[in-house]
């Protein structure tokens, strides 16, 4: 609070050090980030200032009795600081937080036309590339397993010579979870397939689902897997493991 006072009036916390506060990053470089708007000159030891139009400072809020920059443009302020898997884990992070979901922040992108940040934001939450961390894919696969009254699957076991993210060996299914954004050379693709085609050879139900389908669309996802369960029920074979 000490650093948003000593740059005056509309000064709000923002970049790495609204990160910090919101929870979902760091402060770089051991100073602490300060938005000022830009008619203003300030400098102070130990701060960074970044210079903004009102239009940025707009939608500042206060947390924890702090000025700062709200979740949204604090994440759209670090897409243009951060390496793609650390701005990724930051908006994974923020949505397991309940600071802002990634869908909404999806949807907000609109609101922030032209700013920088936007587009590097809106590619990494395409849904056909984005990544869960690899800690809440798990647990929202275990959580989507258990709806529908599933054991917890095996995780990160060998099948059929092949690694698979979850499997349920009594059932013989085997689902993979695609962050599409590294399932799209030629030979990923064919080695997908061979996978799958591996599985089924073996006579097991092989399923696979995007890293947005899990945390964004649990109802199709569960409504697949129940219907791969009922038939892995109703036609017991033997299963070659291995």
């Amino acid at each position: 609070m000490a650093a948003v006072l000593a740059c005056g009036p509309d000064a709000v916390l923002s970049h790495g050090s609204a990160a910090s506060l919101w929870k979902f990053g760091t402060e770089q470089d051991g100073l602490i980030d300060v938005s000022v708007p830009s008619r203003r000159r300030s400098r102070r030891p130990g701060i960074r200032v970044h210079r903004r139009t009102d239009t940025a400072l707009a939608d500042a809020v206060v947390w924890e009795g702090i000025p700062v920059t709200s979740p949204a443009r604090t994440l759209i302020d670090q897409a243009t600081r951060l390496r793609p898997m650390q701005l990724e884990r930051a908006v994974n992070e923020a949505d397991k937080l309940g600071r802002l979901k990634a869908d909404a922040l999806q949807g907000s992108l609109g609101d922030f036309r032209a700013q920088p940040g936007v587009a590097v934001l809106r590619e990494l939450l395409d849904p056909s590339t984005f990544r869960l961390s690899d800690s809440e894919l798990e647990q929202e696969t275990r959580r989507l397993a258990s709806t529908i009254g599933l054991a917890s699957p095996e995780t990160k076991v060998w099948v059929n010579g092949y690694e698979v993210d979850f499997f349920w060996p009594d059932l013989g299914i085997v689902m993979e979870a695609d962050g599409l954004r590294y399932h799209r050379t030629a030979s990923q693709q064919t080695r997908g397939l061979e996978r799958d085609q591996a599985h089924l050879a073996a006579g097991m139900w092989p399923l696979r689902f995007s890293h947005w389908q899990i945390k964004h669309a649990p109802a199709h996802v569960r409504r697949i897997l129940l219907r791969a369960v009922e038939r892995a029920e109703s036609s017991p074979r033997d299963r070659g493991e291995g």
